[in-house]
């Protein structure tokens, strides 16, 4: 039972603490209702500075998203879009946001309710302690005071009286203020959170990115593939055909100088079919179809040059529904033979490590070394072309790669129906 009690008065001076820290925003909130209300009146005369006006009170609800978040355990994200100038045209935008008036709303709400509760869980401590000892000094206190809306006047009243309040006061600081402390930060998370409008806006714009990075990493491949052909297999068939023509001139007159070009002729269409072996595992390697996902890295991470331990799970190439969709091994494999190139190249690591997790709706890879780290996806075209591809699959890509530390390469790709 005293653990109990003690456990509720650590809730509520933790709640207490809490509210209190809500004066950061509710006090300005309470001062800003004035200008708020001027604004409603007279905003077609400041219509030109409100997105001038907006940036203070978004600043503020940020500071409370963040607040009510730590109080709730969950994360308030920004509704918000990028700002588009100063002028009248972004005035009219922010007018029609929804975002704005929720914010606006919120605003009004905090600052009549947010001072009061603040006001009440901090008073409520130093009255509980100068209630219950009334009755030690009550026949000292000026003439008329009250206890529990009751006038002292004598020892039955004094003896009780304050005992009611305090226990009232008990009550009101156990169970109403962390009560308080919640609504306050449901109220900050109901009207500063996006709406599903928001959401989906910020959902077609990130598609249209997506779709976007799409489009530029085809091209990109298109681009290669043609240069690839051109420069490389096209150029060594037209050699082996010269060749050839003229081993068919010399064939009488000096055969042994013809067989000599023909000997070349078949080295250059060895080496264009050699070629065009690469350009087609560009496009879409064999292997995949040959050894499923899990036999293409495997032979991936023996061609490293450095050791690479491979943990593919039991569902990563496939799962009871059959084998991820093509386009989605093949992301995998180009994402790993890119992540293995680079830590070749560029990282000096000694050791590596490839993990591959199949889930229901999505294929998880997970590359590691020991290197020097300091990778940036901004520098070079490796991880920015590893982005690229799986943006096109709506994926995700996470790297983190601190100096001195290694690098480590998350990526999550859709594979569900």
């Amino acid at each position: 039972m005293t653990r109990d009690i003690g456990g509720a008065f650590r809730r509520s001076a933790h709640a207490t603490g809490q509210l209190a820290g809500g004066l950061r925003t509710a006090v300005p909130a309470l001062l800003g209702l004035a200008p708020l209300a001027a604004f409603l009146v007279l905003i077609v005369l400041v219509l030109p500075w409100l997105p001038t006006a907006v940036k203070p009170l978004r600043a503020l609800a940020n500071v409370e998203r963040r607040r009510a978040g730590r109080i709730l355990g969950r994360e308030i994200p920004e509704p918000y879009g990028p700002m588009r100038g100063e002028g009248a045209s972004e005035a009219r935008r922010l007018v029609r946001s929804p975002d704005t008036w929720r914010d606006a709303a919120w605003m009004a709400a905090h600052g009549l309710t947010g001072l009061q509760a603040a006001v009440l869980a901090v008073m409520i401590w130093p009255a509980i302690p100068y209630t219950l000892s009334l009755p030690l000094w009550w026949w000292a206190a000026p003439e008329g005071s009250t206890s529990a809306f009751i006038v002292l006047d004598g020892w039955p009243k004094a003896l009780t009286m304050p005992l009611l309040q305090g226990a009232f006061d008990l009550a009101v600081l156990l169970w109403l203020v962390p009560r308080l402390a919640r609504w306050q930060a449901r109220l900050a998370e109901a009207l500063l959170r996006p709406t599903r409008r928001s959401s989906l806006a910020e959902r077609v714009e990130e598609l249209a990115e997506t779709r976007a990075e799409a489009l530029e990493a085809h091209g990109a491949e298109l681009r290669r593939i043609e240069r690839d052909l051109h420069d490389g297999t096209q150029a060594q068939l037209v050699a082996a055909a010269l060749r050839l023509g003229l081993a068919d001139r010399r064939f009488d007159a000096d055969p042994d100088a013809a067989r000599a070009l023909f000997l070349q002729a078949r080295g250059g269409i060895e080496e264009a079919l050699a070629q065009l072996r690469t350009v087609i595992r560009g496009i879409y390697p064999p292997i995949l179809s040959d050894r499923g996902l899990a036999g293409a890295l495997r032979a991936l991470a023996a061609a490293a040059p450095i050791p690479i331990e491979l943990d593919v799970g039991d569902g990563a190439a496939s799962d009871a529904d059959g084998r991820a969709p093509a386009a989605v091994e093949a992301a995998a494999y180009f994402v790993v033979a890119e992540a293995l190139t680079n830590i070749a190249k560029h990282s000096g690591a000694r050791h590596g490590r490839v993990t591959v997790r199949r889930e229901p709706d999505r294929l998880t890879i997970t590359v590691r070394d020991d290197g020097k780290g300091g990778a940036d996806p901004d520098r070079g075209s490796g991880l920015a072309g590893i982005r690229r591809r799986v943006a096109a699959l709506d994926g995700a890509t996470r790297i983190d790669s601190p100096d001195g530390e290694g690098t480590t390469l998350e990526v999550d790709l859709p594979c569900g129906s």
